[in-house]
């Protein structure tokens, strides 16, 4: 699988370990920066990779900043893209399992780097179950479609 991670300045240290530890385990890790810890306007960052995710060229994607939370609500902006701010294995599974997240969030002054790699690693091991969340799902992407005026496929 195809992984996109990207972070700000605030979040570049952990993003190295995190980013390492998934090409450990054999991933295919695609970097959009920050690459440094001058500041930057992390925005830009959550809009490119959400929007490469949104049109298939990664299956999955982590961002971190400070808190996690700004990413999120950056990424969620790209129409198709669901972002879930995580800081524990359980949110993490189910923001897969019954959100379909295709993003995670963490915060880099609010998880310690073991706890973010157990996030991670649940997140990737766990994969969308439908059931009763398919159909509030489905709600998502209708109101998405009205609002943004998108066919869907």
């Amino acid at each position: 699988m195809k992984i996109a991670i990207g972070c700000d300045e605030a979040a570049y240290g952990l993003k190295e370990i995190i980013k390492s530890h998934l090409q450990g385990k054999g991933l295919d890790v695609v970097d959009f920066g920050t690459h440094d810890t001058e500041p930057v306007i992390y925005p830009d960052i959550a809009f490119a990779v959400a929007e490469q995710l949104s049109q298939g060229a990664f299956g999955r994607a982590i961002l971190l900043c400070g808190t996690g939370i700004g990413m999120a609500i950056s990424a969620n902006k790209v129409p198709g893209v669901r972002a879930a701010q995580c800081h524990d294995t359980y949110s993490a599974e189910r923001a897969s399992k019954s959100n379909d997240a295709q993003i995670i969030t963490l915060g880099a002054r609010v998880v310690g780097v073991e706890l973010a790699k157990a996030i991670v690693d649940t997140w990737l091991a766990s994969e969308f179950s439908g059931g009763r969340s398919s159909e509030k799902l489905e709600r998502i992407r209708e109101y998405e479609c009205n609002l943004h005026n998108i066919r869907r496929p």
